[in-house]
């Protein structure tokens, strides 16, 4: 294949870009937002009341048990028709949302699960109710563990929010379709874009290890 640099040098700064104002803010948004509902989850099906730890139980068995591509397009295609329209941001940040509080719920209930439980006694013995005890002791020490694999989640989000271009949103995949389209050139464009998407997940996996460095050497001290 010949590889036309000088397509590939002018276009590479567009799908940056594309990258730092679309996918990354997109990622972030979503990534926030869906904490919050995972840890809502989280709680909720820790919870002593059945019903509520069945709702919690549904809502992750759902997010879990249906593609990505399907909530996305249930939000944005489907909503619509019973009243409910939505511009595409939106739509991506509350599919997202939506999904990573499912798949993170279940990481932050086993991190707060993995807390001895004698620390749960430690609080009440020195007066402090369980909503004290669970945000001073419980989910300090639980977000130790979490880290790994909510890392992870975050990374992975920033690679399934190339489908946000399916819904319009401009992000770094949607500018490179736009590029290869007018170029004609799919290949090149798509390979380019694979390739700012690696180098974004190694910059986020590089932080990813130094945050994790820094925790293992708190819990050390």
């Amino acid at each position: 294949m010949n590889v036309d640099w000088n397509l590939f040098l002018d276009s590479f700064w567009p799908i940056v870009i594309g990258g730092l104002k679309g996918t990354i803010p997109l990622s972030l948004a979503s990534f926030v937002i869906g904490l919050a509902i995972a840890l809502l989850m989280a709680l909720m099906r820790l919870s002593a009341n059945r019903l509520v730890s069945f709702i919690a139980r549904a809502y992750i068995s759902v997010i879990r048990g249906t593609p990505l591509l399907v909530q996305l397009f249930v939000i944005f295609y489907g909503m619509p028709s019973i009243g409910v329209t939505l511009n595409p941001w939106p739509s991506a940040i509350i599919a997202f949302s939506l999904n990573v509080g499912g798949y993170a719920a279940e990481v932050i209930r086993a991190a707060i699960l993995s807390v001895p439980r004698g620390q749960w006694e430690a609080g009440y013995t020195i007066g402090m109710s369980r909503a004290t005890t669970l945000r001073r002791l419980i989910l300090p020490q639980a977000a130790r563990v979490a880290v790994p694999p909510l890392s992870n989640t975050f990374i992975s989000l920033v690679k399934d929010t190339s489908l946000a271009s399916l819904i319009l949103v401009t992000e770094l995949f949607r500018k490179a379709m736009e590029i290869a389209a007018f170029s004609q050139e799919f290949m090149l464009i798509y390979m380019e874009a694979a390739l700012v998407y690696w180098v974004f997940c190694l910059v986020l996996s590089t932080g990813q290890s130094r945050l994790e460095g820094r925790l293992d050497r708190y819990v050390a001290h």
